[in-house]
């Protein structure tokens, strides 16, 4: 070899050599940029477990702050938003603002919940006034003259109600009464027998209400005495309460009646003239959700003194407010609604619980400047197609659908093609120029925007329904679907996926996180066991043909069985009660991915890092339920809420999908194998 051509050979090689150091360097920077792959556990097989596959690694590096009962996903975005909020906040504090402007309000709320100084020193004080109104309480009607009152400022009582749309004629707004009035959770906790349960109701009664009751005033015997006759009390009304599989009947919960049926069933009451107190202006009949709740109540009435109804009305207002008073009433309000039901080990800073109160009393007002800066045209229009592409996927499989028939499919045909989207922010903003928010104590700006949220429900009534309002904010972390509007709402905050732009994520990615765990969740909600009961107008309405809603409960029978085998800690998930979101994910999961299919991506077939598009997919799903929780919050969970815990929100319905056994080779023998008979197919 020349020593030409020897130079030319070293000089080829190095440039090869930089060649490959640079495609190795951009494939490195591809894969830290990857959603998904950096939150994988490769060491964990696909077939075993999935969730810790697709987010162990990420699960390993980030245990859960102590400030929090789970961490997750959802709690990172909400993270970053408070960031944003807090600089809202803090420009709004600068802001030489006008009185009544949407500014002067942010930064005179967040002011007032930051000063601790004003707060400790105020204690009980801004409190005094409602208490001596209970004070002054000597019969029954000044207890429920109570009720009314204590309802319009946030507080718990025994009457639980509010204006929502009659769920047999969705154009028209109703008074709507529902059972409520307990200081536990839900009213299992008062009678189940598990550890978690005997553990919390022996707290509630040893610790918790005998510190709240001496807080509010009363010396150490009568907290005692105080403490019995409040539990004794609650548990009455739970006897009487509804548990949480059977309040997901609608038509059980739907019990409309005339103002004298309601007296008929609650003579103790004078109904008219509580309304009107209530701000709920010529009620003439109401919608009862739980009859015999409210049968209890009147016996209630009479059956506890009104010494007794005094001092839970006295725990109910000290506990609706603990956490913006001063140190000792916040202290205990999150040791027993933190540490003890889930498991916290410490408090968020006061910035960040500011924020989070204001965020859910004036949400929309510092939406309007949320969206601005941080959800632009060209993303929402990216989510507006989702909606669409996610529709025609769900008409083509009610059309191969081989259990409905042809009458039920026409009518599920109109009922989807008039689901409306809502994305991203609203249209048109709430008004809040009736509220009053200023720099005095910060209780009582939380009061007067309790205040403002009730007169503003009570508004409702005799007025048409508004279709364009939403019911969350643009920067809530979450979505809903809305039966009596036949809508899904979908807030800008749900799409986003921390430290990534909207544009840099690809479809596959997208069409399982966006697409099928919350678009086509939310739509299928409208086709579930309760939301296929309304029809496509959103009325309470029976529009199946009677042998196509037979083969539905089999379907949705399967998939109850499967959940009530699903258990953590011994406790096991409620099949019934989590039955409707069950179907949601599976529904989602499904139409997603035939919805992914029409992508270019799709069809291109190309793996990114390895990962093939259908792998992505169901990867990206697996990222909306990245997160674990705590034990306490786990078993809590499943008391309370009718959502099962997101590792099973995953594991779950895939083992239902077979192109989640074909994406990653899973066979028979692997743990998450369910044979083809078994598995569950509805939508």
């Amino acid at each position: 070899m020349t020593k030409k051509l020897l130079f030319r050979t070293i000089i080829m090689s190095a440039g090869c050599a930089l060649m490959v150091s640079a495609c190795n360097n951009r494939a490195k920077i591809y894969a830290e940029n990857d959603a998904i792959l950096k939150n994988m556990d490769t060491t964990v097989k696909p077939g075993d477990d999935f969730f810790k596959y697709a987010n162990g690694a990420w699960l390993k590096k980030n245990p859960i702050p102590a400030a929090y009962p789970s961490w997750g996903i959802g709690n990172v975005v909400e993270e970053e938003l408070r960031d944003r909020l807090k600089k809202l906040n803090l420009d709004a504090l600068k802001a030489d603002a006008k009185k009544g402007t949407s500014t002067q309000k942010i930064g005179d709320f967040y002011y007032s919940g930051m000063d601790t100084l004003d707060i400790e020193q105020q204690g009980v004080n801004p409190l005094i006034p409602e208490l001596d109104k209970i004070g002054q309480i000597k019969n029954i009607s000044d207890l429920v003259d109570e009720f009314a009152h204590l309802q319009t400022i946030g507080v718990e009582t025994p009457i639980a109600c509010g204006v929502g749309q009659d769920a047999k004629n969705s154009d028209k707004n109703m008074l709507q009464l529902y059972q409520g009035g307990i200081g536990l959770p839900n009213r299992d906790y008062y009678f189940n027998t598990d550890l978690h349960s005997v553990a919390i109701r022996t707290d509630y009664q040893e610790k918790h209400l005998p510190i709240v009751f001496n807080l509010s005033g009363l010396s150490h015997n009568a907290a005692a005495a105080a403490t019995k006759k409040t539990y004794e009390l609650e548990k009455f009304l739970a006897d009487s309460s509804r548990k949480l599989e059977d309040l997901r009947d609608p038509y059980h919960n739907y019990n409309k009646m005339p103002l004298a049926g309601l007296s008929k069933l609650t003579p103790a009451i004078d109904w008219k003239g509580t309304f009107k107190k209530m701000d709920y202006k010529n009620v003439d009949s109401v919608i009862v959700g739980q009859p015999e709740y409210y049968r209890a109540l009147n016996k209630a009435l009479t059956l506890f003194t009104i010494d007794d109804w005094k001092n839970y009305l006295r725990k109910n207002l000290v506990s609706a407010f603990a956490s913006n008073l001063s140190k000792p009433f916040d202290t205990e309000n999150f040791r027993f609604y933190g540490t003890v039901l889930y498991g916290v080990k410490e408090q968020l800073p006061r910035w960040k619980r500011v924020i989070d109160n204001e965020n859910e009393l004036m949400g929309e007002v510092l939406g309007q400047l949320f969206v601005k800066e941080y959800f632009p045209e060209k993303t929402k229009k990216r989510y507006v197609g989702l909606v669409e592409a996610m529709r025609a996927s769900f008409k083509e499989h009610i059309e191969k659908l081989d259990w409905m028939s042809e009458p039920t499919k026409q009518k599920a045909y109109d009922k989807l093609a008039k689901v409306m989207p809502k994305v991203g922010y609203p249209d048109h903003w709430k008004d809040f120029s009736t509220l009053t928010i200023d720099r005095g104590p910060f209780v009582l700006n939380v009061m007067r925007a309790n205040n403002f949220w009730h007169r503003f429900d009570a508004n409702k009534l005799g007025k048409p329904v508004d279709r364009t309002e939403w019911d969350i904010t643009p920067q809530t972390y979450n979505a809903y679907y809305n039966p009596s509007n036949n809508e899904i709402v979908l807030p800008a905050a749900q799409f986003m996926i921390p430290g990534f732009k909207d544009e840099d994520i690809d479809d596959a990615v997208v069409y399982g996180y966006a697409a099928a765990s919350t678009i086509g969740h939310e739509m299928t909600h409208g086709f579930d066991d309760e939301g296929r009961q309304y029809d496509a107008k959103g009325n309470l309405k029976e529009w199946w043909q009677p042998q196509d809603s037979v083969k539905f409960a089999k379907r949705a029978q399967m998939l109850t069985d499967q959940f009530n085998g699903y258990s953590i800690y011994g406790q096991h998930v409620n099949g019934k009660a989590t039955l409707g979101e069950n179907i949601a994910d599976l529904g989602g999961i499904v139409i997603g991915l035939d919805a992914f299919k029409k992508t270019d991506q799709y069809k291109e077939g190309k793996s990114i890092n390895g990962l093939t598009p259908v792998q992505r997919f169901f990867l990206g799903y697996a990222l909306g339920w990245l997160g674990q929780e705590r034990k306490e919050a786990l078993l809590s969970q499943i008391l309370t809420n009718e959502h099962a815990p997101g590792f099973m929100r995953v594991n779950g319905p895939f083992t239902d999908v077979p192109e989640f056994y074909d994406a990653f080779h899973i066979k028979k023998g692997d743990k998450m194998w369910v044979d083809p008979d078994k598995r569950v197919e509805i939508w």
